[in-house]
């Protein structure tokens, strides 16, 4: 289920304050020095850096 587009907007990397951008069930990190990928459970991002994990 996407993500409202407002809502998208609004959204910061919590680890680099950085945009976030929509990838299947994760939200992916655009910063270039972070690139955490935050998980989307049950339509809601988990917006928390322990729960984030590195992209391959």
């Amino acid at each position: 289920m996407p993500l409202e587009a407002g809502l998208l907007e609004i959204l910061a990397c919590p680890a680099c304050h950085a945009p976030l951008k929509e990838a299947d069930t994760e939200l992916l990190c655009t910063g270039s020095d972070c690139g955490l990928a935050y998980p989307i459970r049950d339509g809601i991002p988990v917006l928390l850096v322990d729960e984030a994990r590195r992209p391959a």
